[in-house]
């Protein structure tokens, strides 16, 4: 049992040097979104080169699904043993990850190795934004949504080119590789230029909580994973690891009543609708974009015909839209408290460019793909980043770790599921095809459909969000 409470987050632990500070927490984070989009432009030369095109989804769905796994576990401990030594330790499994994945000798050892950096993306998501929360009140966070959107579009942005050229001019390893020198500059950012005070709390980790809660995800995604791909959707092996997850949820929400220190806090969920709204508005968008992320580059190099370079070049019309609408809304919640209407448009433009990219055909030029990739940055823009805002604001200060974790844990677990029924889509779509072509162009529309279809339910339910005053404090 803990020995004692967390406390709030202190308003003046850092105040003069703020924007260097979140600098350093938001190079870490650009080490996973970076890595994710990287591995999307890399991926063919990958299967390629190590062969296993049928294991391509376990590459990016075995980073998730430990991302997702560990998140919470990351973030509770956060919480008890203070949040910057976690973080440190993330971000250096993270680059321990990497540099495995560099080396790897087969598809094994990199499914392997790409775990081992799942497991540091979760500490750096779940560290990273309870840090942002520590430092800069809701009402605030705006003023800085320019900086936390500058990042992710560099790592969006930047990851797609830079995995283009890497793996065109080098070598598809140094796409894992190149994580080593930014990971290592993140760390020493960090050391020297947080300060938090430091903590002594002597705590007894929910291990029951985390080990349910870990069956559940994990039986989920593999529940997912094999439905419609490897087993029909009404196989007991496809239905059985689903009856697993139920038995492993109520079990995990049984013990998270009872314990004192619970890793995932039920109330986060019951107290305001807001969370739970924004908490499932974030998981959609984690599904869509790390699915457009991973689709959109295999369409353009294999039915448009990019090269690994270009096609990181072609994500820009995406990623640019990201960066300009997020500074613009983080500036109008700062400047006038509201918020309600971004998740609303944003949803609604997200579904509307997912069902143009799901129009696409062997002849569909670049630039009309380009001009509905646009509509999908600009609605994505207006989501990732309030989303989670909204979450945050809508808990008590004394849950703030908590309900980041939780928010981390959703994005986490919609990209893990979301990749695991777009790639059995994809496959059963791109079966019996004469052609490489015409497969991939069936596969990726049941991607995008089905992508569009989530969507829409989203923008459903970003109307029930409602317009709590924003804390100017903590």
């Amino acid at each position: 049992m803990s020995t004692s409470t967390p406390a709030s987050p202190s308003p003046g632990v850092v105040t003069r040097h703020i924007r260097w500070v979140l600098l350093g927490v938001m190079l870490a984070m650009l080490l996973s979104m970076l890595d994710n989009m990287v591995v999307g432009t890399a991926m063919p030369t990958i299967v390629a080169d190590l062969g296993g095109l049928d294991s391509l989804s376990w590459v990016v769905t075995v980073y998730t699904l430990l991302t997702a796994v560990t998140t919470p576990v990351w973030g509770k401990a956060g919480d008890l043993f203070g949040r910057k030594p976690v973080h440190l330790a993330s971000v250096a499994v993270f680059v321990l990850g990497s540099v495995l994945c560099g080396a790897a000798p087969s598809m094994g050892a990199l499914i392997a190795a790409r775990g081992i950096q799942g497991v540091g993306a979760g500490g750096i998501g779940a560290s990273a934004f309870a840090l942002v929360a520590a430092l800069v009140p809701p009402r605030e966070r705006g003023k800085y949504q320019g900086l936390t959107a500058s990042v992710m579009a560099i790592g969006t942005i930047g990851g797609p080119l830079l995995g283009g050229l890497v793996t065109e001019h080098l070598s598809w390893r140094w796409a894992f590789l190149i994580n080593l020198p930014l990971g290592v500059l993140a760390l020493v950012w960090v050391q020297l230029m947080l300060k938090l005070p430091a903590r002594r709390v002597r705590a007894r980790l929910d291990w029951a909580g985390i080990a349910l809660l870990g069956v559940a995800i994990a039986a989920v995604v593999l529940g997912t994973t094999w439905g419609g791909d490897r087993f029909a959707w009404l196989s007991w092996q496809a239905a059985g690891p689903v009856v697993v997850a139920v038995v492993a949820l109520a079990g995990f929400v049984a013990v998270e009543r009872r314990v004192a220190e619970p890793v995932l806090p039920l109330r986060v969920f019951t107290g305001h609708r807001n969370f739970p709204v924004a908490a499932g508005l974030i998981f959609v968008m984690g599904a869509v974009m790390l699915g457009a992320g991973l689709y959109l580059p295999l369409f353009q190099q294999t039915v448009q015909g990019a090269s690994a370079a270009d096609s990181g070049l072609l994500m820009l019309p995406m990623m640019l839209p990201v960066l300009v609408v997020s500074t613009i809304a983080g500036k109008v919640m700062s400047a006038t408290g509201r918020y309600r209407v971004f998740p609303i448009a944003g949803m609604a433009l997200i579904t509307v460019g997912m069902g143009l990219l799901a129009t696409m055909s062997a002849t569909t030029p670049r630039l009309l793909t380009c001009c509905f990739m646009v509509l999908l940055g600009a609605g994505a823009g207006q989501c990732m980043q309030m989303a989670g805002t909204i979450a945050q604001n809508a808990v008590d200060l004394r849950d703030i770790g908590a309900a980041g974790s939780a928010v981390n844990l959703f994005r986490s677990m919609g990209a893990s599921i979301g990749v695991a029924v777009f790639s059995a889509l994809f496959n059963h779509a791109r079966d019996g095809h004469a052609t490489a072509v015409a497969g991939f162009v069936d596969g990726t529309r049941a991607v995008f459909l089905a992508g569009a279809a989530l969507c829409a339910v989203a923008c459903v339910a970003a109307f029930f969000v409602v317009e709590v005053p924003l804390r100017k404090a903590g």
